[in-house]
């Protein structure tokens, strides 16, 4: 699957790149844990970790999840993987994952069997000042008041 740093990326057989598909989790955290958690609430930036994640090795994500709990072997995870339309999962952290899913390690287990890599991005999360989670909390509160979440 190419080299360490995703530079060459996979190839077919006939030398062309072959497209790695993505699904993004992201974890699904209410607004009243904003202060203690911004990160955890603030799944559009989790998911645009993935995609920066995901676009430096020259992968696509082709599915965005935003989940709490979920069950691993919900549908809602293996749709996707079934039609052979994910050749992996990508989260931004184990913390992230753990929020996500009922249980990581059946979630993996369940990836393991069916062929599917599971990958963290393994970055910092971000700092959020006062600042920052009062545009979190704007965009997460107001979306039907017209904001558009800029």
């Amino acid at each position: 699957m190419g080299d360490a740093h995703g530079t060459s990326g996979p190839r077919e057989a006939g030398g062309r790149p072959v497209t790695v598909r993505v699904t993004a989790i992201a974890s699904l955290t209410p607004l009243e844990e904003l202060d203690a958690e911004p990160f955890l609430v603030d799944s559009r930036s989790q998911h645009a970790m993935c995609a920066r994640w995901a676009a430096e090795r020259g992968y696509v994500v082709t599915r965005e999840l935003l989940v709490r709990g979920l069950r691993p072997d919900h549908g809602a995870l293996w749709t996707d993987v079934e039609a052979g339309l994910v050749d992996l999962f990508v989260a931004p952290s184990h913390r992230v994952l753990e929020r996500a899913l009922s249980s990581v390690e059946e979630f993996t287990a369940e990836c393991a069997r069916r062929g599917v890599r599971v990958e963290t991005v393994g970055r910092a999360e971000p700092s959020y000042d006062a600042q920052m989670k009062a545009c979190v909390h704007r965009r997460l509160s107001l979306p039907t008041a017209g904001y558009d979440g800029r």
